[in-house]
C-alpha cells in the first residue's frame, strides 16, 4: 500500500511516515500543492493523508483536482488531518472530495485503524466493480444471443423487427423511403431430403454470408427471418435501388454454385420479393413486410430464381 502525505511541516511528515511504515505501507511526502499533485500523478498512491490545518496548503483544491482527474471506476481515499474545533474545514473538505478525517494529535493506533478501514473499503469497492463488469459483460452476451441466429450468426427475427421499427420511425421523420427484401431458398425442403440436414445447415450458413456480402452499407440489416427465409432492410432506398441490391444477392447465390440435384436449376438458387415505402402515420412497418412477402410469393409462382417487386407506395 502506497500513501501520499501532504503536510507543510517536515517533522509532521516524518512522524506520519514512520507510523505508515510501521503499518506495513510505504509513504511519500509533499509540502505544497504543486508537489502534492505532481506526486499524485507520478506515484498513483492508494491513499492520501491531507493536512487541513495549514493555510499554506489549499487542501480542498487538491482534493477537487484529484477527484476531477480520476477516471471512471477509479477512487483514491482521502483522509483529512485536522485540529480540534475546525468542524467547518472538515465539512468543506468532505464536500471537496474527502472521505474521512483524523483529529490531531494523531495516534499511531488511530491512524492504523483508519488505514485498515479504508483498505477494506477499497477491496469491497474493487470486488463490486469487478462483479459489475462481469454482469455487464454477461448482459451484453445475453443481448447478443437473444438478437442473433444460432445457426448463421446473423441477426434473428427479433432483431429484424426492432431494427425495422427504428428505421421506420427515422424514415418517417425525414420523409425517406425504406425497402425490404424477403429472400427464400428455392426447393430447400428437397435439398434437405437429398443431402441431409447437416448439409442443409451448411448451405444456409453460406447463403447468409453471401447475402451479407452483397448488402454492403453499414445501415443495411440482414437477418434470418425463419427457416430458409432471409430478410434485408435497406434504409433510404427506393424500389429501384432495392432491385439493384436484390440482383446482386441473387447472382451472388448463383455464383456459389452449390449443387442441388433435386432442383430444376441444378444448383441452389434464391427467390426474392422486394417492396419499398415512404412511412406515414397510418401505415405500420408490418405493411412493408406483407408487401415484400406478396412479391416473394409471386416470384415463386412465376418459376423461382427470380425477383418480383411490389411498390407499396
Amino acid at each position: 500500500m502506497k500513501i501520499l502525505i501532504v503536510d507543510d511541516s517536515r517533522s509532521n511528515c516524518a512522524v506520519l511516515k514512520q507510523y505508515v511504515e510501521h503499518f506495513g505501507a510505504t509513504a511519500v511526502c509533499a509540502e505544497d500543492d504543486a508537489a502534492a499533485l505532481k506526486l499524485y500523478e507520478q506515484s498513483h498512491p492508494d491513499l492520501i493523508l491531507l493536512d487541513i490545518a495549514h493555510p499554506s496548503i489549499d487542501t480542498q483544491a487538491i482534493a477537487r483536482q484529484i477527484r476531477a482527474t480520476e477516471k471512471a471506476g477509479e477512487w483514491t481515499p482521502i483522509i483529512f488531518l485536522s485540529a480540534p474545533g475546525r468542524d467547518d474545514d472538515i465539512d468543506k473538505g468532505i464536500l471537496a472530495g474527502g472521505d474521512d478525517y483524523l483529529l490531531r494529535p494523531i495516534s499511531e493506533i488511530a491512524l492504523a485503524a483508519k488505514l485498515r478501514a479504508m483498505q477494506r473499503l477499497v477491496l469491497m469497492r474493487s470486488s463490486l466493480l469487478s462483479l459489475t463488469r462481469k454482469l455487464d459483460a454477461a448482459n451484453q452476451e445475453l443481448i447478443r444471443i437473444s438478437s442473433s441466429d444460432g445457426l448463421t450468426g446473423m441477426a434473428n427475427r427479433r432483431y429484424f423487427d426492432e431494427a425495422l421499427s427504428i428505421e421506420w420511425r427515422r424514415a418517417r421523420r425525414h420523409s425517406n423511403p425504406v425497402a425490404v427484401l424477403m429472400c427464400d431458398v428455392d426447393f430447400f425442403k428437397l435439398y434437405n431430403e437429398a443431402y441431409g440436414h447437416l448439409a442443409g445447415d451448411d448451405c444456409l450458413r453460406k447463403i447468409a454470408q453471401a447475402i451479407s456480402r452483397h448488402s454492403e452499407r453499414p445501415s443495411d440489416t440482414v437477418a434470418r427471418f425463419d427457416g430458409e427465409n432471409f430478410a434485408v432492410i435497406l434504409a433510404e432506398t427506393s424500389i429501384g435501388g432495392a432491385l439493384m441490391v436484390a440482383e446482386k444477392i441473387r447472382h451472388g447465390i448463383r455464383d456459389l454454385s452449390l449443387p442441388h440435384e433435386a432442383s430444376p436449376f441444378g444448383q441452389v438458387t434464391l427467390s426474392i420479393g422486394i417492396a419499398s415505402a415512404a412511412p406515414g402515420f397510418d401505415n405500420p412497418p408490418d405493411d412493408l413486410i406483407l408487401a415484400a412477402n406478396k412479391a416473394l410469393h409471386r416470384a415463386k409462382q412465376e418459376g423461382r430464381d427470380r425477383i418480383s417487386r411490389f411498390d407499396a407506395t
